[in-house]
């Protein structure tokens, strides 16, 4: 099931950069903290507002991000 729902993006809020549930916890934080080796169960620790659903809302968007149209030149 999706979670991309809980991405949210307020233009007063982080500088409009994508956020988790109005949190002020930004996606990439979270995807930094992930790419340096933190397990889901450690992020969860520092950031007790979060939930797991969150998490995976992060690496869902990052995924959605990377997924864009190939443009061949002939």
């Amino acid at each position: 099931m999706s979670e991309i729902h809980r991405i949210t993006v307020d233009p007063e809020q982080c500088g409009g950069r994508p956020t988790l549930r109005n949190l002020r916890i930004r996606v990439k934080d979270v995807l930094d903290l992930l790419a340096a080796g933190a397990s889901h169960a450690e992020i969860l620790q520092d950031y007790p507002a979060l939930e797991e659903g969150d998490i995976l809302a992060a690496l869902e968007y990052a995924a959605r991000q990377s997924d864009h149209p190939v443009l061949h030149v002939a």
